[in-house]
């Protein structure tokens, strides 16, 4: 049971406070988290339960926004983390991406949605498209309609069909003209290269993602050519747990629209799309920067969107860099970016340039790490292939369609 959750920023202000029980937790709490965050740094920050004084702590971190609950009785820790990311999903699904200024924009629905999601400290309705019924996603008429009369609340005054059903995450008996359903796969590729070129880890994080708009109450079946590759999976509720132990077949009635069907990992990959070559020479206080880009495995699609970024170390007081093909930007917090977009046929992209030393030091004594961002439509790297989707008492006119994408996670290469 989750007695308090609070919403943090980046810089450690409670932006949002959240009692959920008849015990008051104190601010006070938030204090402590945060003081041990900036004694402790990011080893800190990397827990996800952490045990205070007084409360057992949750924490999950947001593109900056940390959701902090709390808790002194004994509960499942798995189930206090899942619903703080349910929480942080739901929030940008409503609110179109999570940041400070955009909690504070819409503190009103972000209160409401919690109502919903949690009572008494229990979690309670957190499918984001049964909450859509409840709850209407801010927009600008409702904003001016808040305006003129006065009413900031968007709860519907009835509840959904669907709240009271064995199938809570599905409307109840929805109808469509045109049914349809579509299955993304989409991957991140996690690797690091070392100093000499060999590859230390490279695993790919995947997601089954699907669009339905299905007619009355679907019954899917969808099933992969090698399911045996798997690892670390994770369901959404609707899927039932027996025929996937069994046969590695997923079985499921589906949310209607978008929702995560599972997501899994894949680890131990042999090789990576591109190849980083990073040359760093110094001596007489300059370092003479070379750095070639090519592809190492052509998957069959074309390789975009490819970005290098590193930090310039502490020491360097200027950079002259060039590049023979795409964009080379020195941002002002020392990050150089090298957007190079598709790899031309007729030569492989390479940055060069000096970087000047402070005056005191003759060579470079801590060289950089470079991150490696690119896309790939068309391809899952990992190789895991979807079979077949079935439905049963399929509709007249049923129209399915499959797609895969894959682009870089933390994909670094050290020098």
């Amino acid at each position: 049971m989750l007695q308090c959750i609070f919403l943090l920023s980046d810089s450690g202000e409670v932006m949002l406070e959240k009692q959920l029980t008849g015990h008051r937790v104190d601010r006070s709490i938030c204090d402590w988290f945060w003081d041990h965050v900036i004694s402790q740094g990011d080893s800190f920050k990397s827990q996800p339960v952490i045990a205070s004084p007084t409360h057992y702590l949750f924490q999950v971190v947001r593109e900056g926004i940390t959701f902090l609950a709390c808790t002194q009785v004994e509960m499942p820790p798995l189930m206090g983390i899942e619903f703080l990311c349910r929480v942080s999903d739901v929030l940008s699904d409503y609110l179109g991406g999570l940041n400070e200024d955009v909690i504070k924009d819409n503190f009103v629905i972000v209160y409401e949605l919690l109502d919903e999601m949690i009572d008494n400290g229990f979690p309670l309705t957190t499918e984001a498209n049964i909450l859509r019924e409840m709850i209407a996603p801010p927009n600008i008429v409702s904003k001016v309609l808040s305006v003129v009369t006065g009413n900031s609340s968007n709860v519907s005054d009835t509840l959904p069909g669907a709240t009271g059903s064995c199938i809570p995450w599905r409307a109840a008996e929805p109808k469509y003209a045109n049914n349809e359903v579509y299955v993304d796969l989409v991957e991140e590729m996690d690797a690091v290269i070392n100093r000499d070129g060999a590859l230390v880890k490279c695993e790919v994080y995947g997601e089954v993602r699907v669009n339905s708009h299905l007619s009355g109450l679907p019954d899917l079946t969808l099933s992969f050519a090698n399911p045996s590759i798997l690892d670390d999976v994770r369901f959404h509720p609707c899927v039932r747990f027996r025929p996937w132990e069994s046969h590695q077949v997923l079985s499921f009635v589906p949310p209607d629209g978008e929702f995560k069907l599972m997501s899994y990992r894949i680890k131990k990959l042999k090789s990576t799309p591109l190849y980083v070559k990073p040359q760093l020479t110094s001596d007489a206080g300059k370092c003479r920067v070379n750095v070639l880009v090519g592809m190492r495995n052509d998957p069959g699609k074309t390789i975009d969107s490819i970005t290098l970024e590193f930090h310039l170390p502490p020491c360097i007081l200027s950079a002259d860099l060039n590049s023979n093909h795409g964009t080379v930007n020195i941002l002002g917090n020392k990050i150089c970016s090298w957007t190079i977009g598709r790899i031309p046929k007729d030569k492989t992209p390479s940055l060069s340039g000096t970087l000047l030393l402070e005056t005191e030091l003759e060579r470079l004594h801590v060289f950089p790490t470079f991150r490696v961002g690119f896309r790939i439509m068309g391809v899952a790297l990992s190789g895991l292939q979807i079979d077949k989707l079935d439905l049963k008492t399929a509709p007249s006119r049923l129209y399915k369609g499959f797609r895969a994408l894959t682009r870089a996670g933390e994909f670094e290469v050290r020098s």
